[in-house]
């Protein structure tokens, strides 16, 4: 690197103080003896072949490395008074209008023109395009610095102006050309481990985790104490779903500096996705006494004590996030845009605290506008909406309940609930277990199987404030209260319940699979399935629309092996020229040689191969009416056969209510009818149900499988989906010992109740031997 950019620097003010002025006059013969050195060796640029020139130069130098650009510019302004095209004083002018900092445009303009200056003058010179890139990209004008910077390359290819174009493709997203030329530059120099990490960071980015890892391995090998790389090697394995080897390397982050925010904040964030949320705080409070500010700590501080039930720490942290605004210009944080929505729902929630949840339900008492704007992550812009109550000082927080404070029976019902929650993991890179979100619905799979067996017997339930027969709804309403106070942060909402307007318009669920060069890891399983579905819909599409050019296409559609080789079938045809998009149908039972919308898969493509590949399923009045006649068709026939299951368990009853359960499970997937996670509500739906008929799954989800609703949405029918759920659920007769557990409404019948049971820590339960398992 440039060696004139590392002199010492002075701690005087810029800015032509008398400081500054001192120490000048103090450090004048250490500034001549160096400036001395400098000139004889020519270690500037653009050095003359006049001695006394070169010397007058190098003091001006010797300046910029003192930091004393203003002393320095003034320096070469007298010089090039007298000689005006000297090239070495204009490039060492621009250097000094550039360090003086660019947050004032002046400067940099001054250096920008300087330094185009230099390159008319002296246009084979790569150091001074690599100069000007690093003036125009911290302004935003990325592709005029790339520009730049491949001039500076085809003049003289170095491993360092390889990793400076790496860098800006890096930030820029385009991560495969990054990519290649961060490849390059460890090809020319092979010990650089900065560069290795960013190679690491352009696999990570595109969903590439084992690659990414080798990487960061690779770096550390070339640098054992690189903290950036330990704590880029736990975020990668915390995405493939690995915790303990995630602590491992943000705890070797933290001792090589205990101070390292940016790992205390992403350990915080992992251990509370894994429902550690003790061990999360301790992270969020440590990443704020070193940076009072951040926002994100801050933020999931709040919503960690919330979580927890200790309301007034929890909206005492969210209040500071809230006074956290935004300057003119500057682009809200995800942070600040969520904060407002949770601080509202958490004062709901406590003032709910010690109400039985039988008598109230989220859905109906949310204003419909808030609940609208908080699961579309819209800013808080709400007309005439009215504040919730402040917090109440007679309800207090939520207390620890220690785990031996619960009955036996109790503690076998929690042990149990953990299980049968492990059950529902996801063994497929992108899933972190959460041990809270696995007792939360497990708990929810075991009352879903008492509310049903319940039903069956002709019992009525307690839902929102009346006594009546269970209906579908309340069945995942179970399922749905269970999934919401385990994780505060989320809105899980039931679509249908939002404002008529905003169900009018359509409200979209919307996952993307691939945008730009980023791969959704989670649902790479799938990419295959949707691939063959994609192919068969562009021939019928064209069989129908373009029948002279159908060979052609089947020809171009066998070379297609991945997403992105789709894109040049889309020029077939005018129309799809820009991208193109597919929709599933879903068969009724109910009327037979009907369909329904699923989702649509939308592909869109440019010339430089960035994609968006998503796949969304629009909620309508009208789609959500036909779906839940199809649902209620199902469940009153399930409720008939269970009714009868109840009377005698024939072989042929049990199979046939599993197939309606699974069924009736098929149309919720396709429906999408919450915000948020469906697909862990309808599972624990699943198991509660199949338990009330005498059937439990005994089989974990395959590896791979990344989530259930995708098999139903790609599935051709209930009926086939039926069959692949029950390839792998391996359902065995039910323990009689589960009869004999607590109710669980009854035990948890308040918020409070749920929050202390999820909060309690039953490590032994892997110590004793569950009855039941």
């Amino acid at each position: 690197d440039s060696s004139f950019l590392h002199f010492h620097k002075s701690d005087c003010d810029i800015g032509g103080s008398s400081s500054c002025e001192s120490v000048l006059s103090l450090n004048t013969e250490k500034i001549l003896s160096q400036a001395k050195l400098l000139a004889e060796q020519k270690r500037f640029p653009f050095a003359t072949d006049n001695d006394n020139t070169n010397e007058e130069l190098a003091i001006a130098y010797v300046l910029i490395g003192n930091g004393l650009y203003d002393e320095a510019i003034r320096h070469f302004s007298t010089m090039l008074q007298e000689e005006p095209e000297l090239v070495s004083a204009i490039y060492g002018r621009g250097i000094a209008y550039g360090k003086k900092g660019l947050h004032d445009m002046k400067n940099a303009e001054l250096a920008l023109f300087e330094l185009s200056r230099v390159i008319s003058l002296e246009p084979d010179h790569p150091e001074v395009f690599e100069q000007r890139a690093e003036i125009l990209s911290p302004l935003g004008r990325i592709s005029e610095a790339l520009s730049d910077l491949t001039k500076a390359i085809q003049l003289q290819p170095s491993a360092r102006l390889y990793r400076h174009r790496g860098t800006l493709y890096f930030i820029s997203e385009d991560y495969a050309t990054a990519h290649e030329d961060f490849q390059r530059s460890l090809e020319l120099n092979r010990n650089q481990p900065i560069a290795m990490l960013y190679k690491g960071l352009t696999f990570f980015h595109r969903g590439l985790l084992k690659e990414a890892i080798e990487s960061f391995k690779e770096a550390l090998k070339q640098k054992a104490d690189f903290i950036d790389a330990y704590k880029s090697l736990g975020q990668a394995y915390r995405e493939l779903g690995n915790f303990d080897a995630a602590t491992e390397n943000f705890q070797k982050a933290l001792l090589l500096n205990q101070n390292h925010v940016q790992t205390l904040q992403l350990k915080g964030m992992m251990l509370y996705h894994h429902g550690s949320l003790d061990e999360a705080l301790k992270n969020f409070k440590r990443c704020l006494q070193l940076e009072p500010y951040n926002e994100v700590c801050q933020y999931m501080k709040g919503l960690s004590h919330v979580a927890m039930g200790q309301f007034y720490e929890g909206i005492k942290a969210q209040t500071k996030v809230m006074l956290n605004d935004p300057l003119p210009g500057q682009k809200a944080t995800p942070e600040y845009l969520k904060v407002k929505y949770l601080r509202e729902y958490s004062r709901y929630l406590h003032a709910h605290l010690d109400t039985p949840l039988t008598e109230y339900n989220i859905d109906i008492d949310l204003p419909g506008n808030f609940k609208d704007h908080w699961a579309k992550n819209l800013p808080f812009l709400i007309e005439n909406y009215e504040e919730q109550p402040g917090l109440q000082p007679h309800i207090k927080d939520v207390l620890f309940q220690n785990f031996e404070s619960y009955k036996p029976d109790v503690q076998e019902l929690v042990c149990v609930a953990d299980h049968l929650g492990s059950m529902m993991q996801y063994e497929t890179p992108g899933f972190l277990p959460n041990k809270r979100i696995h007792r939360a619905m497990g708990l929810a799979t075991l009352e879903v199987m008492q509310a049903v067996q319940r039903t069956w017997a002709n019992s009525k339930v307690r839902m929102n404030g009346k006594t009546r027969l269970m209906q579908w709804r309340d069945m995942f309403d179970i399922a749905v209260k269970w999934r919401r106070i385990a994780d505060p942060d989320q809105p899980v909402l039931w679509l249908d319940q939002m404002p008529a307007r905003s169900l009018s318009r359509g409200f979209n669920n919307h996952i993307n699979l691939i945008r730009g060069q980023v791969i959704n890891m989670r649902y790479l399983e799938y990419f295959e399935k949707i691939l063959h579905f994609i192919k068969d819909r562009i021939l019928v599409y064209h069989g129908a629309n373009n029948p002279k050019g159908l060979l052609e296409v089947r020809e171009a559609l066998e070379k297609v092996h991945k997403v992105e080789d789709l894109l040049p079938i889309m020029k077939f045809n005018s129309k799809t020229r820009d991208g193109f998009t597919v929709n599933t149908k879903v068969p009724s039972l109910k009327d037979q040689g009907k369909e329904y919308d699923g989702f649509t898969i939308t592909i869109t493509g440019d010339k430089v191969g960035n994609i968006l590949f998503s796949v969304e399923t629009q909620t309508t009045e009208e789609r959500t009416q036909l779906y839940h006649a199809e649902i209620d068709a199902l469940y009153k026939d399930l409720t008939a056969k269970g009714k009868i299951l109840i009377l005698s368990a024939e072989l042929g009853e049990v199979d046939a209510v599993c197939n309606l359960i699974l069924s009736l499970v098929y149309y919720f997937y396709n429906l999408m009818p919450l915000s948020r996670g469906s697909s862990v509500i309808a599972y624990s739906v699943i198991m509660g149900a199949l338990m009330a008929s005498g059937k439990e799954v005994s089989g974990k989800i395959p590896k791979g499988k990344a989530s259930i609703k995708y098999i139903a949405m790609t599935a051709p029918g209930s009926e086939a989906f039926s069959k692949i759920a029950r390839s792998w659920m391996n359902l065995k007769s039910i323990s009689p010992s589960y009869k004999s557990l607590p109710s669980v409404s009854e035990t948890f019948p308040t918020l409070r109740t749920m929050i202390e049971v999820l909060n309690t820590d039953s490590s032994h339960c892997l110590k004793k031997t569950i009855v039941v398992v």
